[in-house]
């Protein structure tokens, strides 16, 4: 039965990966039907990874209005389930790793969803990707950065960096910080969705399909003004993901030295 029950989450999966580019398509003349549609394939290939989804929101109503419109949402990296489960809550576009686009599988994804694509061994592209940030944010759009620049196994973290923050600074527009982590079935924050080091996409996948219980946690805190500072503005927005994180050395040098070596692909960006 368990076997059978994998099948048919594989062919879950599949179908949503080959479903969603052209849901996403078939929605473009018609952005409230794009995103809605959006939504839906995101959580059918939660559904057929085996992730559940809890979504905390205990913002005002007045705090929600900051970020309905256009808004630079930031988050701390784990794993490539992060794009999913963030757009199964907001369908957004990403700023991403370069290469995503040539992945087998997430590519195709990335594609549809017009990803901003950012290449960290060419730094002098920066400024133009923070202005790209800068007008979809400006336009009314919704945009989602990873500012430790790399993936961490949830429990280790990195610092955010600032400078895709400035694209919120230039476009006068708050942040919304989000907290994401990865619960097994007993409650507890697990790295087993984590992809660092040198694993690759395929052996995180094939791990994941076959865990149980997991679940993806994503909490929205009170957004961040801008203000003129975006070192300032990237600590203020550490503090509000890291709330009640407890911070363990040992973990962190264990993933640092997996971040180090040369094969260690990183998922997403910026």
């Amino acid at each position: 039965m368990r076997r059978i029950v994998l099948i048919l989450r594989i062919v879950l999966a599949l179908t949503a990966f080959g479903l969603l580019p052209v849901l996403v398509v078939l929605g473009v003349p018609f952005p409230r039907v794009r995103r809605s549609l959006t939504r839906l394939g995101a959580r059918m290939l939660l559904l057929a990874i085996g992730i559940d989804l809890t979504v905390l929101d205990a913002r005002s109503e007045r705090e929600r209005s900051r970020t309905s419109g256009g808004a630079l949402h930031v988050a701390g990296h784990i794993s490539w389930t992060d794009v999913v489960v963030l757009t199964a809550v907001r369908p957004s576009t990403f700023v991403a790793r370069a290469d995503l686009v040539d992945w087998p599988v997430l590519g195709r994804l990335a594609r549809a969803m017009k990803v901003v694509p950012i290449d960290r061994a060419r730094l002098h592209q920066l400024p133009g990707v923070v202005e790209q940030v800068a007008e979809r944010v400006r336009a009314g759009g919704s945009v989602v950065v990873f500012p430790e620049a790399t993936t961490w196994c949830g429990r280790a973290y990195g610092s955010l960096r600032p400078a895709l923050l400035q694209a919120a600074i230039d476009s006068e527009t708050w942040v919304q910080p989000i907290r994401l982590r990865y619960l097994d079935r007993t409650g507890e924050q697990t790295t087993a969705t984590c992809f660092v080091g040198d694993e690759t996409i395929g052996a995180s996948i094939g791990r994941i399909f076959r865990l149980r219980g997991l679940r993806a946690e994503v909490e929205f805190t009170a957004p961040e003004a801008p203000g003129s500072d975006r070192r300032d503005l990237a600590r203020r927005c550490e503090v509000a993901i890291r709330r009640d994180d407890v911070y363990d050395p040992t973990v962190h040098e264990v993933v640092a030295e997996a971040e180090r070596r040369p094969s260690a692909p990183t998922v997403a960006a910026a």
